[in-house]
């Protein structure tokens, strides 16, 4: 097993394993991992999606998901940790950005197994840049955080316009496919603090439905009201903050447009069953939680 040296606001390792050992789970961002060589099957939520050279896969920051080794398997883990967007430097605006577009893909991306990217092109960028990583990794010096900090920033850019092509985890294939809803979704969640565009009057303008049809058509493809998707999709965006950044909950409040931090408070509690001081330091997601994933 090699491990290249882990260091913050990043963590880069390589690893060649013959059988899978679970890994310390830490409640940061996400892992964007790559199958440089070997194959077997990804496990996430008792799912199982086969694996190859090549395969690209975002892992949860949650003890849901494991490897089943057929051939001796070499990773490459790409860990964006908290400390990656903590705002405490002259790049804040630029860290803010950031931090919200990375919100974004481990609040809505499909936790499903399978290959993250969905478009050849944007596997040959992702190739390229987890190799110019792991170069400059290897070769350790005087502005090499800054580089591989842009690079990771890059890979940043790349995820996220592949998960907003995904289908998104709260609908079920019971339902059946309605690219539709998978429009409607994506509307919501990058418009999730503007609740001005949120009123179901203005969702079915937007979408050239009825307000009436838009309610009881989204309740039957979402299994929830709209009104209760839109505050758990807040409340993911909440947990996340609370974990992860140097965020008060007044500008927690503020950003998501809750009244003021006791109305946050009040629901943040209703729907996670906990305070805001017991949730952080529990210091375990909620409403983000997954089962655990035995192979």
């Amino acid at each position: 097993m090699q491990v290249l040296e882990a260091y913050k606001p990043f963590e880069i390792q390589e690893l060649e394993l013959k059988e899978w050992r679970q890994r310390p789970v830490k409640n940061n961002f996400f892992e964007l991992v790559l199958i440089k060589q070997g194959s077997g099957t990804q496990c996430i939520n008792y799912n199982f999606y086969d694996y190859q050279e090549g395969s690209l896969f975002l892992l949860p920051p949650l003890k849901c998901h494991s490897f089943q080794i057929e051939q001796p398997t070499r990773f490459v883990f790409l860990k964006f940790t908290s400390d990656f967007f903590h705002t405490n430097s002259r790049e804040a605006l630029n860290q803010h950005e950031w931090f919200k577009e990375a919100a974004y893909i481990l609040s809505n991306y499909n936790q499903l197994p399978g290959d993250v990217i969905h478009n050849e092109l944007d596997r040959q960028h992702i190739y390229t840049l987890i190799d110019l990583i792991l170069k400059e990794n290897r070769n350790y010096g005087t502005g090499s955080d800054a580089l591989i900090k842009s690079l990771m920033t890059s890979i940043l850019e790349v995820l996220l316009r592949n998960i907003k092509r995904s289908s998104f985890f709260e609908i079920k294939e019971s339902k059946g496919s309605d690219e539709r809803v998978n429009r409607l979704l994506s509307y919501i969640n990058e418009h999730i603090s503007e609740p001005q565009l949120l009123k179901v009057e203005q969702l079915a303008k937007t979408f050239l439905l009825s307000p009436t049809y838009l309610s009881e058509f989204f309740r039957k493809k979402v299994n929830m009201s709209l009104r209760e998707y839109i505050i758990k999709a807040k409340l993911k965006l909440v947990e996340i903050r609370l974990l992860n950044s140097d965020y008060t909950l007044t500008e927690i409040a503020e950003e998501l447009s809750f009244t003021d931090v006791s109305h946050l408070s009040k629901t943040f509690k209703k729907y996670t069953g906990l305070s805001i001081r017991d949730f952080k330091k529990q210091g375990e997601y909620q409403l983000l939680k997954r089962n655990s994933c035995e192979v």
